[in-house]
């Protein structure tokens, strides 16, 4: 069990990172602060940008799961 749980916590970690990668930046960051935000768009989210918001929270509650499933393990065995 310790073993799945491992592999899932780090298939999970490349995944969350690669869809993470995937997102539009929205501004807001330290380039806006600067002027370089004046091209943000007003325009709500795209059905592939909803899909990718879904998929990047399934796969975060994923990892959260096998982090405190593993953490219990180690804490009882």
């Amino acid at each position: 069990m310790k073993l799945f749980l491992q592999i899932l916590v780090i298939v999970s970690s490349v995944l969350l990172a690669l869809l993470v990668l995937l997102h539009r930046g929205r501004g807001g960051g330290l380039s806006s602060l600067f002027g370089g935000g004046m091209q943000s768009s007003l325009a709500g989210s795209s059905v592939v940008e909803k899909n990718l918001d879904r998929m990047t929270l399934f796969v975060g509650v994923v990892w959260l799961i096998s982090i405190v499933g593993i953490g219990l393990l180690v804490k009882v065995g």
